[in-house]
């Protein structure tokens, strides 16, 4: 079953995510506490969002989906970028992770949106193969960039020696 995230579900939330981090061997990154995941998720107006999975109501969460909106100039449409998928591994294999793509992608049908998009470590095969037998196509001319801590201080500063 899949369902929006609950306030109730954020400790779950959380722990699913450390369990992520850990998966992705960048478990030290994983800083956001449980209030910043309450305030993000169900403020009056939130920005991101998240899908549940479970095997029923009685059951804890066996996976989630966090996403936002995203936006193409080329089509002037949002689109959902989805920042985080994870299925615990006793659940794994059982159609969860599937399930959960499928919700989003109803949510851009039924929005308009034209893209789905989500980024995956270069050496996560099982995911890749996972994506692309769904119809994921990897975006091979376009290289992903990040800026944060100094670097990003300095150009807000206007700093850019």
């Amino acid at each position: 079953m899949i369902r929006a995230a609950t306030p109730s579900d954020v400790p779950a939330l959380q722990e699913m995510i450390r369990e992520l981090a850990a998966y992705e061997k960048a478990l030290e990154h994983a800083r956001a506490t449980d209030r910043q995941l309450h305030d993000a998720l169900f403020a009056d107006h939130p920005a991101v969002f998240a899908l549940i999975a479970e095997e029923d109501t009685e059951s804890d969460p066996v996976g989630f989906a966090l996403w936002f909106l995203n936006f193409s100039t080329w089509t002037g449409t949002h689109g959902v970028y989805l920042e985080d998928l994870y299925v615990r591994p006793s659940a794994r294999g059982s159609g969860y992770g599937k399930q959960l793509l499928s919700a989003l992608a109803g949510i851009c049908v039924e929005r308009g949106y034209e893209r789905f998009e989500w980024w995956v470590l270069d050496w996560n095969e099982p995911s890749i193969g996972f994506y692309r037998s769904l119809g994921a196509e990897p975006m091979e001319d376009w290289t992903v960039f990040r800026m944060s801590g100094d670097p990003l201080r300095r150009l807000a500063d206007g700093n850019t020696a």
